[in-house]
């Protein structure tokens, strides 16, 4: 997910720093170490360090006692575009299916609110490749007897405002506590009908914390087949201590 324009951007330092930030930042550490500028157990604290860094305020420090070969170069005025992907489709704020299903995949603007209708129907919104109008945009959503999904990518924050009646809404784990996160606001309500956040990377890998079905029904079905033996076991101990008492009064 990348962000379009640069409204009100916040302390650069704080911005989310990328893979190729922290390898240039390792680039750095391996070269002070070849040159004896820190010790092999320090070279390792630090290396650690890169790639737990989330920010460049956190990635800084590392490197502020070494020449700089690269540096950690926050960017000036927050997330740019890549110029060197293809601008982003700009379609209509309105996803509506009524009887019938609608999705939004690949590279796609999402405005400042976009409006989901699904009645008897289904919609499908993958946000992993998306272009954001802005750093916190909502979906609102009219789910009348429909399922919605949508796929959002990591260190994104999904606020949910929807309300239900004989209806939910499935959230993913957070994976973020950054300020500076992209937020994805839900709004609407849901009667008779479901909506469905899942995270998940660019290459499918599923983050969002929580089991499938096929997984929930295996672990019902153990846990019942244990009970269904306890039930036997404490069955027969019981028939065996009862045959023992008419033995014993039998002699």
């Amino acid at each position: 997910m990348e962000l379009s324009g640069k409204p009100s951007e916040p302390d650069p330092a704080r911005m989310r720093a990328s893979d190729a930030d922290r390898d240039r930042v390792a680039e750095q550490l391996r070269e002070a170490l070849a040159e004896g500028r820190l010790t092999a157990e320090e070279h390792a604290e630090r290396l650690d360090a890169v790639y737990e860094a989330k920010t460049y305020a956190e990635l800084a420090p590392i490197v502020e006692d070494l020449p700089a070969t690269g540096g950690v170069r926050p960017p000036e005025t927050g997330p740019s575009v890549r110029d060197d992907l293809p601008p982003p489709q700009s379609g209509t704020p309105n996803i509506v299916a009524i009887f019938s299903g609608a999705d939004r995949r690949g590279r796609w603007l999402i405005e400042p609110q976009t409006n989901v209708v699904a009645v008897c129907g289904g919609v499908e919104l993958d946000l992993r490749q998306a272009v954001l109008s802005q750093r916190e945009v909502t979906i609102n959503i009219v789910n009348v007897m429909g399922g919605v999904q949508i796929t959002v990518p990591p260190g994104v924050r999904v606020v949910n405002s929807i309300a239900a009646v004989l209806g939910g809404t499935s959230l993913p784990s957070e994976d973020t506590v950054d300020a500076a996160a992209p937020v994805v606001r839900l709004t609407g309500f849901n009667l008779l009908g479901g909506v469905d956040v899942k995270r998940r990377t660019a290459d499918g890998a599923d983050l969002s914390g929580k089991p499938d079905h096929r997984t929930l029904h295996e672990e019902q079905r153990r846990i019942h087949l244990e009970f269904r033996e306890k039930q036997r076991e404490i069955h027969r101990e019981f028939r065996d201590q009862q045959r023992a008492l008419r033995r014993r009064r039998r002699g």
